[in-house]
């Protein structure tokens, strides 16, 4: 599958007209004490605003390229993501602040165009594109320019190199189940994967993982994306959970990564299949979080690792009252891109957006809660875990503290040492 394919995959899993937007102040910079001058404490809150630049300096300009013209689904998602990107700005009201919209079309010809006009119109940062090959496509044009690229795309392969990616990556997803499933006691793990790029990458992720918790899996079959061909798959993990119970060593856990399409298939399936979920504990990934998720039977009562909901709901609430409608699970997003892009700001022209502020140990935190962006383009996240309920979700494990990891050296930035983007 492609990259544009398998970020599509991911959005189907995720869950607009505009309307007059007053909103109160929500992010300034946060005065957080710290241990020493400059010493950094711990992420950085977005929630408060840096003061506007006194005088009339030329405004910050930050691109967004989305694909707003762009068929069906991708161009409702590309709308969103603007929509949520504006909200967060007409939040701040800072005049030295201007977005710069650019309409990528959805293509990689397009993302090419979006970015070398956003070169040439000034921009200090570039948020997005969505789709890999996109964001492919748009970032040689930033890196000759020297503009860091913050997109949407879940495809490490395209991160690094100026390019960071804030989207929820598969692989810390996993590992966040898995540890939480062990430390309840679950060791005997099975799997049904979508044979897909990101089935692919949830697979060896999986068996990573429940190889590092100590634990062993007993089955996995991949799935084509189709009801007819899932069946087969199915019914060979069931009789390899069976057989696993008849030897006394039963299987303790399912695990079942991607999103509402391929979910709501399966979840469907798993009757005929003889799948008891109430003696195996059905394991998803951040595609479970979706509104609906609860009124598939079998699905209830399955874990799933996701940002804490209580950032979200509160996004989506603005975001309705804003927009007159409900915002795709994924707005929220460029929400907190456009917040960082603000938060940022206030620094000095050449370090504003440069490595070690975008980089920073101490991270920061937003509507999706702590994350930290890496040197490498990946984004580290604190994940809790969620339980599916019969209406909604509710949260069995909260989010931990975002692990401390490498940064810049407390010398090397004068921003406070909480960055809140809510």
């Amino acid at each position: 599958m492609t990259g544009r394919a398998m970020a599509e995959a991911w959005l189907r899993a995720m869950r607009g007209v505009a309307g007059a937007v007053a909103c109160a102040l929500l992010l300034a910079l946060a005065a957080c004490s710290t241990s020493g001058p400059g010493e950094l404490a711990g992420p950085v809150p977005l929630s408060a605003a840096p003061p506007s630049a006194p005088g009339k300096a030329a405004p910050v300009k930050v691109a967004l390229l989305v694909p707003l013209s762009a068929k069906g689904h991708p161009g409702l998602i590309g709308k969103s993501l603007k929509q949520a990107a504006e909200l967060a700005l007409f939040e701040r009201d800072n005049p030295s602040i201007q977005l710069l919209v650019k309409d990528d079309k959805g293509t990689p010809e397009g993302a090419k165009a979006a970015a070398e006009e956003a070169v040439k119109a000034g921009a200090s940062l570039i948020l997005g594109p969505l789709f890999a090959k996109s964001v492919a496509a748009a970032a040689p044009a930033a890196r000759q320019a020297g503009i860091p690229v913050v997109a949407f795309s879940n495809d490490g392969t395209v991160a690094g190199n100026g390019v960071h990616l804030l989207s929820f990556q598969p692989a810390p997803e996993v590992a966040r189940v898995v540890a939480f499933a062990a430390q309840r006691g679950k060791r005997r793990f099975a799997a049904l994967v979508p044979d897909d790029a990101f089935g692919k990458i949830a697979a060896t992720s999986f068996t990573e993982a429940v190889a590092r918790a100590g634990g062993r899996v007993v089955a996995m079959q991949v799935y084509p994306a189709t009801a007819n061909g899932a069946l087969e798959p199915m019914r060979k993990v069931s009789a390899a959970i069976r057989a696993a119970e008849a030897e006394g060593e039963p299987v303790d856990a399912l695990f079942l990564p991607g999103g509402q399409e391929n979910l709501e298939i399966i979840a469907r399936l798993l009757p005929q299949a003889e799948i008891d979920t109430s003696k195996v504990k059905v394991l998803g990934t951040g595609g479970m979080d979706y509104p609906s998720a609860g009124s598939e039977p079998k699905l209830v009562g399955a874990w799933y690792p996701a940002p804490d909901p209580g950032g979200w709901h509160d996004f989506s609430q603005k975001y309705a009252k804003a927009y007159g409608s409900a915002p795709p699970r994924i707005a929220s997003l460029a929400y907190d891109a456009m917040s960082l892009a603000i938060a940022l700001a206030g620094g000095a022209e050449e370090r504003r957006y440069a490595p070690a502020q975008l980089t920073r140990a101490s991270g920061f935190t937003g509507i999706d809660g702590a994350f930290r962006l890496r040197s490498d383009g990946a984004t580290d996240r604190a994940l809790a875990i969620l339980e599916v309920q019969r209406f909604g979700a509710g949260v069995v494990d909260p989010a931990p503290s975002l692990a401390p990891g490498p940064g810049p050296s407390p010398s090397t930035s004068a921003l406070p040492s909480l960055l809140n983007l809510n």
